[in-house]
């Protein structure tokens, strides 16, 4: 087990800290507490940089030009991202880039065409549409949007909710009911475009999560054609499962980053304020806040980057992922709370950005898969088939 890292990790921790450092943190002065983006010059600037530190495009495989990063260094870049107040749910406000929907890497030639390269040059945006009002804490069985066949094309009927970002792109991944007698193996994964007739999507009340809101979709007889399926007919959970189970890697990884910098900040802060006469830092009660989140910050690490390297290698790693997510953004939320703690009045204030984490870290354990159906996961691997 590697528990140091290689030269080239820490030249790549090292830049992606600098500029998170020299970049980020100066123009967040200026920024309003809530905002998500930045303005077109500064992310046109910051994008460059990026580029130019050969770092642009994480998530894209290198064969479609992302950067050759392995998954455990791909984690530690998430850790370092996330260390600012933005940093949650808009790490580096999106100037490295990203692979969208990751599901488009296995389409065929023809869907990569209309859809993943013009992603991947920033002509189309794409949304996930998976969670429904019937619930999204297991979705394979919550699906009731219908697709019926009709000849060459599919016809769709049901509803999304909580959906980000469908009001502003394109096209998106729906999910949907092709079979009804077979729960997870019924379900398929159609890319539809938002100009198709029955394709109705309205945004819904924000949320805790900063400059934020969700989208609501309708489909009333959208018609679809077969072409634009998604992989194999009733395999569309699969494709979900896989994306859902890789991605709780990088959700921990942000809610470390967070921890981290809010320790950061309380370790400069707890010496120079005094009360009753002495520094806090010398109150024993302060001393154990800050022991006990450094042990919630090294376990969410160390559990998450096993989850990277195991993945990495191609090992099963379902439960490590779902370890990595529970730990990390429980701990997440603990450590944001007793800095707040420690900060007193400025805590809370925005002037600072613990009251924004405190709120965005709240939604991290909803997220992804709540914390109840993370420990459902573990602990299904652990007892096999007597809990299916």
């Amino acid at each position: 087990m590697q528990l140091q890292l290689t030269e080239e990790q820490e030249m790549i921790v090292g830049m992606v800290r600098r500029f998170v450092q020299e970049e980020v943190l100066p123009l967040e002065l200026n920024l309003d507490p809530d905002a998500d983006e930045l303005a077109p010059e500064d992310r046109e600037r910051l994008i460059a940089k990026t580029k130019e530190m050969g770092l642009y495009g994480l998530d894209i495989p290198p064969e479609y030009g992302g950067p050759e990063i392995d998954l455990v260094t791909r984690t530690l870049v998430a850790i370092e991202m996330a260390q600012h107040r933005a940093g949650l749910y808009a790490p580096c406000y999106g100037t490295f880039g990203g692979a969208g929907l990751a599901q488009l890497f296995e389409a065929t030639d023809d869907q990569k065409e209309r859809y993943l390269y013009p992603t991947l040059r920033g002509e189309k945006r794409g949304f996930f549409g998976l969670s429904e009002p019937s619930g999204g804490s297991d979705p394979a069985r919550a699906i009731q949007t219908k697709a019926v066949q009709d000849g060459d094309d599919w016809i769709v009927n049901g509803s999304k909710l909580w959906i980000s970002g469908a009001d502003r792109a394109q096209f998106g991944l729906v999910f949907a009911r092709t079979d009804s007698d077979k729960g997870r193996n019924g379900v398929t994964c159609f890319i539809v475009d938002t100009d198709t007739p029955g394709f109705h999507v309205r945004r819904i009340v924000h949320t805790l999560r900063s400059a934020h809101y969700a989208t609501e979709l309708q489909f009333e007889d959208m018609r679809v054609p077969a072409t634009n399926i998604l992989g194999a007919l009733n395999k569309g959970f699969a494709i979900a499962n896989d994306r859902l189970t890789r991605q709780r890697i990088p959700y921990a990884a942000g809610c470390i980053g967070v921890a981290i910098k809010a320790q950061e900040m309380a370790l400069e802060y707890v010496p120079q304020r005094e009360t009753f006469g002495a520094p806090l830092s010398s109150r024993q009660a302060i001393q154990w806040m800050l022991v006990d989140n450094e042990i919630d910050i090294k376990t969410s690490t160390w559990i998450t980057l096993e989850a990277a390297a195991k993945a990495q290698r191609g090992d099963s790693y379902r439960k490590e992922a779902a370890m990595a997510k529970l730990v990390a953004t429980e701990a997440g939320g603990r450590v944001v709370d007793r800095c707040m703690q420690m900060f007193g009045g400025l805590g809370v204030a925005k002037d600072l950005p613990f009251e924004r984490w405190f709120r965005e870290m709240r939604i991290r354990r909803i997220g992804e898969g709540p914390s109840e159906v993370q420990r459902h996961v573990i602990a299904r691997e652990l007892l096999g088939a007597s809990l299916r």
